[in-house]
């Protein structure tokens, strides 16, 4: 086995990534390059956890704003996850990567229920589980999920998958010019008002002193440096 930094982790996907270059849903091409980037992990011998979001499908937020019950709206939302989850777990099964889906709300005829002890013995095992419905609560978003489900698994950090390599000072598809940072503070986060995550997933890992990396899913082998301690994409911790 490699000499692995991390463990066990907990990979956030968001569901705008499955999109690609797509309006809506999930882009096969863009799905098999993601499981490309997590089989290459594998093989590492890491324990892996995944929280997936579902804006590909359905934004739970934006219907609320736009007048639907907002509960009502972030549950359509879970169930958008679910859906990511059965795709993320299929492409998986395809590549030959044993994994299976948890989700917060129960769903029996189609996934397990969230078991925490179940989890954590799927782990042990080297099967891959992927944590569907977010937190099984609304108003909580999916990054708050993965904080959650990253402590309750004693994950040794939480990995944010983006299309950017990193975390910078502005928006870089916006502004060129915007300076990516290699490591912050999670003090330097909130005095900067760097944009990592909603505030209570940030202040979950904060409190808990759960280091958090951004990196590009994009970007081959980016993944699989952070966990051999390869200078890749933004690390937050608290020193």
């Amino acid at each position: 086995m490699a000499n692995i930094k991390y463990k066990r982790i907990l990979l956030k996907l968001s569901g705008e990534a499955l999109m690609g270059s797509d309006d809506f849903g999930v882009n096969p091409e863009i799905i098999n390059r993601i499981v490309k980037e997590i089989e290459n992990i594998v093989s590492l011998g890491v324990e892996i956890a995944v929280v997936i979001g579902g804006g590909n499908i359905f934004r739970g937020v934006a219907l609320g704003a736009a007048g639907m019950d907002r509960a009502t709206a972030d549950y359509m939302g879970m169930l958008a996850t679910v859906m990511n989850s059965l795709a993320l777990q299929d492409a998986m099964k395809h590549a030959g990567i044993n994994s299976r889906v948890q989700s917060a709300i129960n769903i029996d005829q189609i996934v397990e229920p969230y078991v925490r002890g179940k989890a954590i013995k799927y782990l042990e095992d080297k099967k891959i589980v992927i944590f569907a419905a977010g937190t099984g609560n609304p108003f909580f978003t999916t990054d708050t999920a993965a904080a959650l489900r990253a402590m309750e698994i004693n994950a040794d950090i939480m990995i944010k998958a983006t299309k950017v390599d990193g975390i910078f000072s502005e928006d870089p598809e916006k502004n060129h010019k915007a300076k990516m940072y290699t490591q912050v503070t999670f003090d330097e986060v909130i005095n900067k008002n760097l944009k990592v995550m909603d505030a209570t997933a940030f202040t979950l890992c904060r409190d808990q002193k759960l280091p958090i990396a951004v990196f590009n899913i994009f970007k081959k082998n980016t993944l699989k440096n952070i966990l051999l301690g390869k200078k890749e994409g933004t690390l937050v911790s608290m020193n």
